[in-house]
Formats: C-alpha cells, sequence, structure tokens
C-alpha cells in the first residue's frame, strides 16, 4: 500500500511540475494565506511534512501538501509556488539548495540538531564472507558476490531514487569498481530489496542514510570511501582518479536544515516563529519513519503519533 502511496506522489509531482513550467510567475511567495508545503517519497519527510503542517495549524495557519520532485522543489521554494522545505538533506539536496539560496528568494532559516549521512550501506553479515569490509576497496573486490542473474557478472548496487542525484553510476566509474546501480523507485523499495536479501541472509548493498529506522532493524554499516572534499564533485584533478569526479564518498557529517522562501515571516508570521524553534534531532527523525516503516501506520497516523508523542518538545514551539 506504501509503494501504491509513493508512486502516486510521484505521478503528482509530475503534473505538478508539468503545470509550473507552463506557468511560471514571478518569485513571490503566495500570499493566499495558504502554506505550501511538499512532499517526497521517503517516510521521515512525508511525516514530517505533516507534523510541520499540524504544528502550524495551531497558530490558525491554513496549509496544503503538495507532492513535489525533491531536487527541483528547491526552484519552486525560490519561485515562490513553495513556502518551506524542512527537510534539507546535505548530501543528496545541498547543491540543489545553494542554487535556490543564489537566487536570493531562499532563506537558510535553521540547521537541525540531526546529523545526516548518506551512502552505500550493508548488513553486517556479510563481513563474514568479504574480509576487509566496511573499505570500499574490499568491497570491489568482492563484486561478484553481489551479482545477479541479469547483470553480466558485475555487482548490483541498488541506489535510491532517480530525482535524489546522488551520482553512483559516476562513482563507480570513477573508483574502476565493478558494479552497476538499479535506481529504486521510491524509499520503499530499497527496503523491499534489503528485506528479502536479510531473510535469506544474501549479500546485498543498498544506499541508505542516517537518521532513520534501518539501524535499528538491522546491524550494518556504511561503505567508507575516500573522505569526501567539495573539491571531489568540482574538480577532476582532486581525488584518487585524477581524471575523473565523483571518486569519494558523500559527506560522512552532513547537515538537515530548514529553507524557506523570502516572503514566508510576511505571509505567514506565526508560523515563521514556529519554523525558527522546530528543531528536530536524529531520534526524532528516526521515530516519524519507525511509525510508518516498523510500525505499519498510515501518514497523518504517523504524524498524530508523534506530536502525541513528543508535545513537551513541540509546546514551546507554539507557544
Amino acid at each position: 500500500m506504501r509503494e501504491i502511496v509513493y508512486k502516486l506522489r510521484a505521478a503528482l509531482a509530475m503534473v505538478f511540475l508539468a503545470g509550473a513550467t507552463i506557468f511560471s510567475g514571478p518569485a513571490i511567495a503566495d500570499s493566499s494565506g495558504v502554506i505550501k508545503i511538499p512532499t517526497h517519497n521517503w517516510s521521515s519527510q512525508l511525516v514530517g511534512a505533516e507534523v510541520v503542517g499540524e504544528l502550524f495549524k495551531k497558530v490558525g495557519e491554513k496549509v496544503e501538501y503538495v507532492p513535489m520532485d525533491s531536487q527541483t522543489v528547491y526552484q519552486a521554494m525560490a519561485d515562490g509556488d513553495i513556502d518551506i522545505v524542512h527537510e534539507v538533506w546535505e548530501g543528496a539536496f545541498g547543491a540543489s539548495f545553494d542554487k535556490s539560496l543564489a537566487t536570493g528568494n531562499v532563506i537558510d532559516l535553521l540547521t537541525h540538531d540531526a546529523v545526516t549521512r548518506e551512502d552505500w550501506w550493508y548488513p553486517v553479515y556479510i563481513e563474514e564472507v568479504c574480509p576487509g569490509l566496511p573499505d570500499w576497496e574490499a568491497l570491489a573486490k568482492c563484486s561478484d558476490m553481489f551479482a545477479r542473474a541479469d547483470s553480466g557478472g558485475k555487482g548490483v548496487f541498488i541506489g535510491g531514487p532517480v530525482d535524489w542525484l546522488k551520482h553512483d553510476a559516476e562513482k563507480v566509474e570513477a573508483l574502476g569498481m565493478n558494479f552497476v546501480v538499479r535506481n529504486a523507485g521510491s524509499a520503499g523499495a530499497i527496503w523491499a530489496e534489503l528485506d528479502a536479501a536479510v531473510a535469506q541472509k544474501k549479500p546485498v548493498v543498498i544506499f541508505n542514510w542516517s537518521p532513520n529506522f534501518i539501524g535499528a532493524k538491522y546491524p550494518g554499516k556504511f561503505v567508507e570511501f575516500p573522505t569526501h572534499d567539495p573539491k571531489c564533485t568540482t574538480d577532476a584533478s582532486w581525488g584518487v582518479n585524477p581524471d575523473a569526479l565523483y571518486d569519494c564518498g558523500n559527506p560522512a557529517s552532513g547537515y538537515l536544515k530548514i529553507g524557506v522562501n523570502k516572503d514566508f515571516e510576511k505571509n505567514h508570521p506565526k508560523a515563521f516563529n514556529i519554523a525558527k524553534q522546530m528543531n528536530f534531532s536524529g531520534p526524532d527523525i528516526d521515530k516519524m519513519a519507525n511509525y510508518v516503516d516498523t510500525d505499519g501506520m498510515e501518514i497523518p497516523e504517523a504524524a498524530q503519533q508523534w506530536l502525541k508523542d513528543h508535545k513537551s518538545k513541540w509546546e514551546k514551539w507554539v507557544k
């Protein structure tokens, strides 16, 4: 059921984007009185979006949830079509967020306490058959263990949705790894691949991120690639391969931010006052995902449960 919801949201996002292309307007946020909050294709963001919306409703605001591509949402925020993005992950969306900030129409409002990491990840039992992990070179030597019947002898890496823009194929080529990248359609599809492999104790390597619920469900580790440096994505001469970009891992201690349209405070002062205090920890993000991906709750139910369980945290934001 959740997989169908993810796919429906993605389809609606494409319709929205098509309309936005035709009817693009000035970079002034919607002052109609309705706060536009985007929804994406992973559980913590979907639950968090409704948590944010419910908090805004408590001070009398009206909200609308808008399915959006998780990269183009930043341009939409700069254009005034979206008011707030509450989960800006550095590894996946930092570049798009920086471009939106450069327009002058987006404000970097707050950095959450949550520290993020987004990269290749494997369940820990694989270390029994692939010595040297979590080093990436050890993984490369074990690539044949991850091969599938239709992968031509190459290991298969289960990547995130294409719109997360992780550049995994470029990383594979730059580091000379005998892997192919297969992008899942949603976070739910990644977890389905992982569940199936763990049930049979088969080798699997996936795109994962922290904070989320997986670390509590399955012991595992991130693959340790060459340490990230901003030059890795802009200067081919930097790094272990002097002829290629992306020959490194993602940031190991990334930020999680809130961004808002520059007119958000003017149009929605009460909501803005909440947003500038709204600081989520790693366990907060874990719990939002866990309600859905482990406990099986629907998104609205999960948002209400988080609010119930964390009242002492958010009450002061609203007051």
